[in-house]
């Protein structure tokens, strides 16, 4: 990495990041190139957001199309990729309306802001939301407050009242934690950035039972589960459960930045004009990114595939369990969104597969998380689970 440009990012930008020492240039399929011409497999998709891969020829040609048409209009006025996307996002989950934003954080507010008027209009003004512990939200001070983990909060008081959190798979805490202004429960299907924390069995489906006996709303972020990671389109499809409202990003233009709010019923009404609002949210160029996203993971056989792979991924990490037992305490997950808790921190883990031309990501200090591109192939996870056996071979839990 050319020292110039170190310097320039870290004395330019604000100092947010504790960045990697390598320059990424260009991308393609699975593989990341840097500025030294070295090659590296994948395994993080920017953090579940290439789902198709880098430089998705279908994704990349849908957007060069678009902006020599029409790269923005208000919102105030129709446009018929925005239109296709709703219809598809429609027609392939439990939701009866969406609204398109830019970010996971924008999806998450949006689905805060329905909570406020479902109190208003059904709960003589509750405004409480119960959320999980470990689970993460969001970088706004709504959903920075949402999100059950102190280190994201620090710095910020006073926040934002109104959020409680319980323990994540546990009915019995999150009953005890309801009061009279409780009005939503928000909820990661699998947790991610909290350790890749998948729910015991009839949890989820609890919560929306007793949400329906209460009469407040069920909320699925999927921003990180949802299209196709978990090896189904949504995660919720895992577990018999559907929310009355989803929020959707990340993978949803393949590294372009677009979110989505879905609800279904009396949620999807709340929003009326002047309510709620974006500038840059739906723009053609993006939807025509969302457009393609969604008609590949809903070709056939797409997603049937994806979870074989993660089910071929998984595999290999049990393998490696199982031959370092000492090193690895449990593999977990669902689909191409799998962890590895380590006995020790795997900070060094990371920089060591790195060198070897591997994008791995470690969160909780402890868990490997592995989220490649749905494209991944046998034998990009071969190659990746031998440098990680060789790896894991000179680590040392202590270190």
């Amino acid at each position: 990495m050319p020292d110039e440009l170190k310097k320039q990012v870290d004395d330019l930008l604000m100092n947010t990041y504790g960045r990697s020492p390598v320059t990424f240039v260009r991308g393609q399929g699975c593989t990341l190139f840097d500025d030294q011409g070295k090659s590296y497999l994948d395994f993080l998709a920017g953090i579940a957001v290439v789902n198709l891969g880098h430089a998705h020829p279908g994704v990349s040609q849908a957007v060069c199309n678009q902006a020599l048409k029409l790269t923005h209009v208000s919102n105030l006025f129709y446009t018929e990729p925005q239109a296709r996307v709703a219809r598809l996002l429609v027609e392939n989950s439990f939701a009866q309306r969406v609204f398109f934003c830019n970010s996971g954080a924008e999806a998450n507010e949006g689905a805060l802001k329905l909570t406020r008027l479902w109190g208003k209009k059904k709960l003589g003004g509750a405004y409480g939301v119960i959320t999980m512990e470990m689970s993460f939200h969001g970088r706004t001070m709504k959903t920075l407050t949402a999100t059950g983990q102190k280190k994201i909060k620090e710095g910020y008081d006073p926040l934002v009242p109104g959020f409680k959190h319980v323990p994540f798979g546990d009915l019995a805490a999150l009953e005890a934690a309801w009061d009279d202004n409780t009005c939503a429960v928000m909820v990661e299907p699998v947790q991610g950035e909290g350790g890749v924390n998948v729910p015991p069995e009839g949890y989820l489906s609890g919560l929306r039972e007793l949400c329906d006996q209460r009469g407040a709303l069920l909320i699925f972020d999927e921003i990180q589960t949802g299209l196709g990671r978990t090896g189904k389109l949504f995660a919720y499809e895992h577990f018999g459960a559907e929310p009355h409202i989803m929020t959707l990003a990340k993978g949803l233009a393949n590294g372009l930045p677009a979110g989505a709010v879905l609800a279904a019923g009396e949620a999807a009404e709340l929003f009326t004009p002047g309510a709620h609002a974006t500038t840059f949210g739906a723009g053609p160029v993006i939807m025509e990114a969302c457009r393609v996203v969604l008609e590949t993971l809903t070709s056939p056989g797409f997603l049937d595939q994806a979870a074989k792979t993660g089910e071929y991924l998984r595999a290999r990490l049990q393998d490696l369990a199982a031959k370092h037992p000492d090193k690895i305490k449990q593999v977990r997950g669902l689909g191409l969104m799998l962890g590895l808790e380590l006995a020790g921190s795997g900070a060094a883990v990371v920089r060591d597969m790195l060198a070897r031309g591997f994008v791995l990501n470690c969160t909780q200090d402890k868990v490997l998380r592995f989220l490649p591109p749905l494209i991944v192939n046998p034998g990009e996870i071969d190659a990746m689970g031998q440098a990680l056996d060789q790896v894991l071979a000179a680590w040392s839990p202590a270190a």
